[in-house]
């Protein structure tokens, strides 16, 4: 495994498992552990996920000692604010299991995210949280937050693929001292790109896969990566990406894959920011609903 430093020090691993739609306890529990059995180490999962205390329960029952593992999880809008982000944090400790989250980043920039950051910032000197970072803020608001803020986030986690490639969003962490994360590396299967010719091409050349192409594509970026399965081989199949390397004429060959646009939705798209904020309310919903029958 190789890991890249982060702006407080922290050693993050770079190739992660995410935990997205894994909402089935024996599904995810058997996942997770699947994962950490062949050499995973940074776990990604978000308090939106549902899946919080299966993840605490695999890492418990996987025997890693928790110094290895590398536990991010995420505040979403419906807890947006300093006091209820308080309280989150404090809740996804109680269901991982955990004295202390590895990465706590903000979900999406919607919502009091100020608030929110004050109160990652107090988590991380009380030791709740090693790193804070966010998740899904485009330039302007990353560039904002890492202005107004006596702690820099340490990650920005977004999409990240070859259809959409964020080399300026990049450059402008870079500039920032903030880490990217790579979310949906694979654009979920979009535009057939497991067949895309380009990337067949390369993949025979390295006898490696279209999946483990782009993998080592975003490695060889200086992206932490988060890859998800629930089929043990396709896991194993992941992380076999340490063995070879991309040669400078092939990165270039990927670039004219990029379409420069989102595969999944804009955050800067006002029925975006509509749809997000109805799903918050949704969620903030479902989740008052549970705790009542509770």
């Amino acid at each position: 495994m190789e890991f890249v430093k982060l702006n407080d020090g922290n050693k993050m691993p770079i190739v992660g498992f995410g935990t997205f739609q894994l909402t089935d306890k024996e599904v995810c529990k058997k996942a997770v552990l699947d994962a950490l059995k062949v050499g995973y180490r940074l776990i990604d999962t978000a308090e939106s996920y549902a899946n919080e205390e299966f993840i605490g329960e695999a890492i418990k029952e996987s025997k890693v000692p928790r110094e290895e593992i590398f536990v991010t999880t995420k505040v979403f809008i419906y807890n947006a604010g300093y006091e209820k982000c308080k309280k989150a944090i404090d809740e996804s400790l109680r269901k991982l299991g955990l004295d202390y989250i590895d990465l706590y980043l903000i979900h999406q920039p919607f919502g009091d995210y100020y608030g929110s950051y004050r109160a990652m910032c107090e988590a991380q000197k009380e030791g709740k949280i090693k790193s804070i970072g966010i998740s899904n803020f485009r330039p302007d608001r990353l560039v904002d937050l890492c202005m107004n803020q006596e702690i820099k986030p340490a990650v920005n986690q977004i999409e990240i693929n070859p259809f959409d490639q964020n080399y300026e969003e990049e450059r402008v962490m870079r500039e920032y001292g903030v880490q990217p994360e790579a979310w949906a590396p694979f654009a979920e299967g979009k535009n057939d790109i497991f067949h895309n010719e380009i990337l067949t091409e390369i993949g025979k050349k390295y006898n490696k896969s279209v999946a483990q192409v782009i993998l080592r594509w975003l490695v060889q970026r200086g992206i932490v990566v988060l890859t998800k399965s629930t089929d043990i081989n396709r896991i194993k199949e992941n992380f076999d990406i340490f063995n070879f390397e991309l040669s400078k004429e092939d990165m270039k060959k990927i670039k004219e894959i990029n379409t420069g646009s989102s595969q999944f939705f804009n955050h800067y798209d006002p029925e975006i920011v509509k749809m997000l904020n109805n799903l918050h309310r949704n969620l903030k919903k479902e989740n008052f609903q549970q705790n009542s029958l509770n």
